[in-house]
C-alpha cells in the first residue's frame, strides 16, 4: 500500500504521517516545496524512517507541479491520497484563503485524477456549515447556509469541488477546531483557544487563583486534539465501503465557551468565571438577544472591530477571532462514532489533558519576552551560560532567552536531549551551543571553562540551575552520608567552580552577571531537606560575600528563592502530584527578570514571612515546622519502598495551600 499526502510539514500533516509510519505499510510521498525540500528532509529524519519520500511540487501549480515523469511512474500505484496542504486560520486574507483552499484543492484533484489514486481524502472544516442553525450531520452539505467569512466560504467551496468534480472516489474529514495533541500538548501555532492563553496569563499573574469572576454565557464551541483527528483519519480511510462519504470529526458533546475557558484557567492556575444567569433561562431568546449572538453581531461590524483590535490585541487576540468565538450550529457525528466503534479511538475529556495543552503553550508558544522590549534590550547579542538545560526551569529559560536575541549554552549530562533543544531553538530562528558536561566532576567544569573562553566572543551570563534535590529526613539519613556529599558536590561545588572558571574573563570584559536559582528552603527551613536547603544556603552565603568583592568589576549575582516547581526533579515524590506548584515556564520568567533588572535577591512574600519568623519568632516557627514534620512522611523512595503510605492526606493538602510553594 502506498500513500501521497499534501501539507505533511504542517500540523495534522506531521501526525497523519506518524500514524501512518506506525500502524501501515508501504511509501509515504510528500510534497514539499523545492524551498522547503532541506527542512522536510531533517524532518524524516527525526521520524527516523526511510519510508517517507519527498516529492517535490507546489500547491499553487497546476496537478501541484509534479514531476510527468514521476506520476508516469506512479500511476495507478498510490492507493490513498490525503489533501490536507490548506489555510486553516480564521485571520487570513481572502485572496489566501482562495489561492490555498479553492486553488490548491482543484490542482491536488488534478494530480489525483493523473495518478488514478484509489481515494481521494479531502480534509475538509465543521466551517462548511457555516452558520446553520440546529442540527449539522454528516449527509448534509449545501442547506442555504450563511457562510460568514472568506475561510468559511472557502472551505465550503472546495469540498463543493471534490463533491462535483472528483473523477477518483473520495471521503471528506470535518474537523472541528483542531488543538494540541492529549498526550504531550504539542502544538505549532497560535489559533483558536490559544488566541485567548496570553488573557488568561496575564490574569494569573495579576489575580489570586481563589477569586471568582463574573461571566457570560458565549454559547458552544467544539474543540478535538490533533492526535485524535489523525487517528480517526487513519482508521476511516482504511475501512472498506465508505467512499462519498462525509466524516465529522469533532467532540459528540457541545463544550461551552465558559467551561472551557475555564479548564484552560484551572491549568494555569488563574481565577474562573461564573455565569449568575443560567442558560435554560435564555433558551427561548432570539439567538441575536443571547450574549452569544449579540457579540457574533457586534463583533463582525468594521468599525466594531477596528475599536476591537485596538483593545484585544495588546493581550494577543485579533478582533476577527472575537467574531467566531462559538458555533451557531451543532453537529452530528453519529456516521463517525459507528466507523470508531470498536477501535479505541475516541476524543478525550479538555479536562483529562488541559494542562498539558497549557503547559506546551508557556514553555514553546508564548512569545511574551520577544514582545517585552526590556528584555530583548537586555539579552540580544548575549551568550548565556545555563546549566541543567536539558528539562525544567532550564530548557523553558534558555527557549526565552533564544526567543529574545540572546544564545543560550546548553550545559547538561545528556547530549542528545540538548541538541533536541538546539533543534527546536534553530527550527524557531534562534541560535544556540550545546557543552555537554557532569557537573558533579570538577575537572569536566574545569575544561568546560576553558571552552567557553576560548570559543564564545564573551561570557555574559551564568545561569546556575542545575540541581540536585534529596527529601529524607535525619533519622533515615545516618548511614546515608554521601547524600550530603553528592548534593554539595553539584549544587555548591559544581555551581561555584564553574562561576569562578569563567570570572577571569568576567572581569576582563568587566561585566558580567550570575543567577542563581536558589530555593524558598532557605528562608523557610523546612524538614526532611536538611542536605538540599544546606547546598543552596552555601551558594547564597558565597555569593552575598563575593558581590561585595567583584561589584566593582561590573559582575553582580541574583539568588533567586524559588518556590516549588513541577520539575522532574520533584517528580519521585508522589505527594507533590497534590500540591500547589508553580510552573517551569512561570520559573523561567523569574530567570529572565533576574536578568533584566538584575536584583540581588526574588523573593516570594511567603518567603519573607518564613525569614521574618525565623528571626522574630524562631521558637514558634520550629513548633510549626514540627507539625510539618508529623504530618508529611518520608517518601516512599527515602524509605526503600515502592508504593507510598500515609492516611494524613487531608491534612497535607490542607497545609500545602495554606503555604504554598515550600518544600515539604
Amino acid at each position: 500500500m502506498s500513500y501521497f499526502v499534501t501539507g505533511a510539514t504542517g500540523f495534522i500533516g506531521r501526525h497523519l504521517v506518524r500514524e501512518l509510519i506506525d500502524h501501515r505499510e508501504g511509501e509515504i510521498f510528500v510534497l514539499v516545496r523545492e524551498s522547503s525540500l532541506r527542512r522536510m528532509e531533517s524532518l524524516v529524519a527525526r521520524m527516523g524512517t526511510d519510508r517517507v519520500v519527498p516529492v517535490v511540487g507546489d500547491l499553487g501549480a497546476d496537478a501541484l507541479g509534479v514531476d510527468p515523469a514521476w506520476v508516469e511512474e506512479h500511476r495507478s500505484g498510490i492507493d490513498h491520497f490525503f489533501h490536507l496542504a490548506a489555510m486553516y486560520d480564521m485571520t487570513a486574507d481572502a485572496a489566501t484563503d482562495e489561492a490555498m483552499n479553492v486553488g490548491g484543492t482543484r490542482n491536488a484533484l488534478a494530480l489525483a485524477d493523473a495518478l488514478q489514486v484509489g481515494c481521494f481524502h479531502q480534509v475538509s472544516s465543521v466551517a462548511a456549515a457555516g452558520e446553520h442553525r440546529g442540527r449539522f450531520d454528516e449527509t448534509m452539505f449545501d442547506e442555504g447556509q450563511h457562510l460568514p467569512s472568506s475561510y468559511h466560504r472557502t472551505k465550503f467551496e472546495s469540498e463543493r469541488i471534490v463533491r462535483t468534480e472528483a473523477t477518483v472516489p473520495w471521503r471528506v474529514y470535518r474537523p472541528a477546531i483542531v488543538i494540541g495533541a492529549s498526550s504531550t500538548g504539542e502544538m505549532d501555532k497560535i489559533d483558536g483557544p490559544y488566541y485567548f492563553f496570553g488573557a488568561i496569563k496575564a490574569m494569573r499573574d495579576r489575580l489570586p487563583s481563589w477569586l471568582p469572576l463574573l461571566g457570560v454565557d458565549l454559547g458552544d464551541t467544539n474543540m478535538v486534539p490533533v492526535d485524535y483527528v489523525a487517528a480517526a483519519m487513519d482508521h476511516i480511510a482504511h475501512l472498506p465501503d465508505r467512499d462519498g462519504e462525509a466524516f465529522h470529526l469533532v467532540n459528540p458533546e457541545p463544550q461551552p465557551v465558559v467551561d472551557t475557558i475555564n479548564a484552560f484557567c484551572a491549568a494555569a492556575g488563574a481565577p474562573r468565571f461564573r455565569t449568575p444567569v443560567d442558560r435554560d433561562r435564555m433558551r427561548f431568546l432570539p439567538r441575536p438577544l443571547t450574549p452569544a449572538g449579540a457579540l457574533n453581531l457586534v463583533a463582525k461590524q468594521p468599525a466594531v472591530q477596528s475599536v476591537l483590535d485596538l483593545a484585544t490585541s495588546r493581550v494577543g487576540i485579533p478582533a476577527e477571532v472575537v467574531a467566531h468565538t462559538s458555533f451557531v450550529p451543532t453537529f452530528d457525528s453519529r456516521r463517525t462514532e459507528q466507523a470508531l466503534a470498536g477501535s479505541g479511538i475516541g476524543v478525550p475529556e479538555l479536562e483529562s489533558y488541559a494542562r498539558s495543552l497549557w503547559g506546551y503553550w508557556e514553555e514553546y508558544l508564548d512569545d511574551s519576552t520577544a514582545r517585552d522590549p526590556r528584555a530583548v534590550e537586555a539579552l540580544t547579542g548575549k551568550y548565556v551560560v545555563i546549566t541543567g538545560a536539558s528539562s525544567g526551569i532550564g530548557k523553558v529559560t534558555a527557549l526565552k532567552v533564544a526567543q529574545a536575541g540572546g544564545t543560550p549554552i546548553l550545559v547538561a549530562r545528556g547530549k542528545e536531549k540538548l541538541d533536541e533543544l538546539r533543534a527546536v531553538i534553530e527550527d524557531r530562528g534562534g541560535a544556540a551551543i550545546v557543552q555537554p558536561c557532569d557537573l558533579s566532576d570538577l575537572e569536566a567544569i574545569d575544561a568546560l571553562c576553558e571552552t567557553l573562553v576560548a570559543e564564545l566572543p564573551s561570557v555574559d551570563m551564568v545561569v546556575n540551575n542545575a540541581g540536585r534535590s534529596i527529601r529524607r529526613s535525619l533519622r533515615l539519613s545516618h548511614d546515608r552520608f554521601h547524600d550530603f556529599e553528592r548534593t554539595m558536590q553539584l549544587n555548591y561545588f559544581g555551581a561555584i567552580r564553574l562561576v569562578m572558571g569563567l570570572l577571569p574573563a568576567m572581569r576582563a570584559q568587566h561585566r558580567g552577571h550570575i543567577v542563581n536559582i536558589s530555593s524558598i528552603g532557605v528562608q523557610t527551613n523546612p524538614p526532611r531537606f536538611s542536605a538540599y536547603v544546606a547546598s543552596k544556603a552555601a551558594l547564597d552565603s558565597w555569593s552575598n560575600v563575593v558581590s561585595s568583592e567583584l561589584v566593582g568589576h561590573g559582575i553582580t549575582f541574583t539568588n533567586i528563592h524559588m518556590p516549588l516547581v513541577r520539575t522532574p526533579m520533584i517528580a519521585p515524590t508522589k505527594l507533590y502530584d497534590k500540591f500547589p506548584t508553580i510552573s517551569p515556564a512561570q520559573a523561567a520568567d523569574l530567570v529572565i527578570e533576574a536578568m533584566v533588572d538584575r536584583p540581588h535577591e526574588i523573593n516570594t512574600m511567603l518567603g519573607n514571612a518564613g525569614a521574618v519568623a525565623h528571626t522574630v519568632t524562631p521558637k514558634l516557627a520550629f513548633r510549626v515546622l514540627n507539625l510539618a514534620y508529623q504530618v508529611f512522611p518520608d517518601s516512599a523512595a527515602a524509605k526503600g519502598e515502592t508504593a507510598e503510605g500515609g492516611t494524613r492526606e487531608s491534612e497535607q493538602i490542607m497545609l500545602a495551600r495554606l503555604f504554598k510553594g515550600i518544600h515539604w
